[in-house]
Parts: structure tokens; C-alpha cells; sequence
């Protein structure tokens, strides 16, 4: 006999992902340790915000700076079963007239289900790809990513994934995977606690007029802002 249910290894993986990007082995198997042999749904769904504190925090009583309250509640939503059916992957979009022609901002978002931006950059199934600008917003791309979950190099091939970018939207990302982003010349927001996409670009799009200080040194200079974000680069 298993050991676990297809169903409840499922749950874990998922939970896992909603939790961490960088040891989901360890989280499965401190929570295997903890409920016992043979894991099922039923195991699962007994578990508490408790349980997963206990579980995730050192001998401080503290939790580790890569865990947070918002994803720690989705993980349980997972364990519980809550979110067995995720939303697939929206379809990408046609530019509306408006943008035809226009500048615009290239942003990935990090993302588990639908059109939500809950993803953490290590694990999330995939990147939404958005193109942002005044007149208008829509979805060019979706760009998979759950095959670039194992290898040491996972984060260096997750960051060229993102090529053309110029911010990613994630939920989190590690110092390392961080500097490796920021490298590919792509500015990391996060977001901790899971939303639509299309919320966060619209606060994006209501700046693109006149950039905050952190907007206008992604998009370049005061001087060479509207060559920056036309794509356009200085001689």
C-alpha cells in the first residue's frame, strides 16, 4: 500500500510551492514527520495555522524570513483541498486599438491560478506576461515554467524566461534569485499577499504619466524617459 494518495501528494506539492521557493522538500517532509505514514486527505485537512507554525518555525518560535502569513494561509487552503481545481492559464490577448503602435512596458507576473499574481518566483507554475501603457493593458504571453521546477540552475533559467521584461510581479523572491533578475536587467516587485494581475498593472498604468523615482530609473533618465520606454535606446 502507498504510502500517500495521489490526491494528498498533490496537496503537498502545491502547498509547498505556495509556501517556499527554496526547500518545499524540506516543508513535505517535516509535515510527513509530523502527521504520520500513510498521508492522506483526511490528514490533511486536520492540520491548523497551528500545526504549520509549529512545523515551519525554528527554536525562536520564529518563522524564516522566506515565510509569511498570506502564503502560509494558501498553503493551507491546498492541504484542505480548497483549491484542487485551479484555474487554467488565461488564453493571450489581441493589443486593443488603442495601443496599437504605442509604447509600452513589458511585465511578468509570477502565477499559480488564472489571472492571479501569486506566485513565488522559484515555484510558480508560470509567468503572465502583460504589456502596460497608458492607452491600454493585455496579456501577450504566457510562458510556462512548472519544467524549471528541480536543477541548481532553475533560477538563472527562470530569469531568461522573463526576457524583454522590464519588471516582474511576484508574490516572492530570494536575495540570489533576486540578484539574478535584477542582472537580466528586470526590476523585482513584490507582492506579498496574493491578487488579481490586472489590479496591480492598473496601479502601474495610473504612474506611467508622470513615473515615481522608482519607475523612472527602470524606464531610464528623466531625460530619456520616453525613448526608454519606447524600446528606444540612447546613441
Amino acid at each position: 500500500m502507498s504510502s500517500i494518495s495521489k490526491v494528498a501528494a498533490q496537496r503537498l506539492s502545491n502547498a509547498a510551492r505556495a509556501l517556499s521557493e527554496d526547500d518545499p522538500e524540506n516543508f513535505i517532509l517535516a509535515l510527513g514527520s509530523h502527521l504520520g505514514l500513510p498521508i492522506n486527505e483526511k490528514k490533511l485537512q486536520s492540520l491548523t495555522v497551528e500545526d504549520l507554525n509549529n512545523l515551519l518555525s525554528g527554536q525562536d518560535g520564529l518563522l524564516p524570513e522566506n515565510y509569511n502569513h498570506a502564503s502560509m494561509q494558501a498553503a493551507l487552503r491546498y492541504l484542505w483541498g480548497e483549491q484542487d481545481s485551479l484555474e487554467p492559464a488565461p488564453q493571450p490577448e489581441q493589443p486593443p486599438a488603442a495601443m496599437q503602435n504605442k509604447p509600452s512596458l513589458q511585465v511578468a507576473v509570477a502565477s499559480n491560478n488564472g489571472e492571479m499574481l501569486d506566485g513565488h518566483f522559484g515555484s510558480c507554475l508560470r509567468f503572465l506576461i502583460y504589456q502596460v501603457s497608458q492607452e491600454g493593458m493585455y496579456l501577450q504571453e504566457v510562458r510556462e515554467a512548472a519544467h524549471l521546477n528541480t536543477g541548481s540552475e532553475r533560477n538563472e533559467k527562470r530569469a531568461q524566461l522573463l526576457n524583454g521584461s522590464q519588471l516582474l510581479y511576484v508574490q516572492s523572491i530570494g536575495g540570489p534569485a533576486a540578484a539574478k533578475v535584477v542582472r537580466a536587467g528586470i526590476h523585482p516587485i513584490k507582492f506579498p499577499t496574493p491578487g488579481l494581475a490586472r489590479e496591480a498593472l492598473e496601479k502601474l498604468q495610473g504612474n506611467l504619466g508622470n513615473p515615481p523615482p522608482w519607475l523612472a530609473r527602470v524606464l531610464g533618465t528623466e531625460s530619456s524617459v520616453s525613448r526608454r520606454f519606447s524600446g528606444e535606446t540612447e546613441e
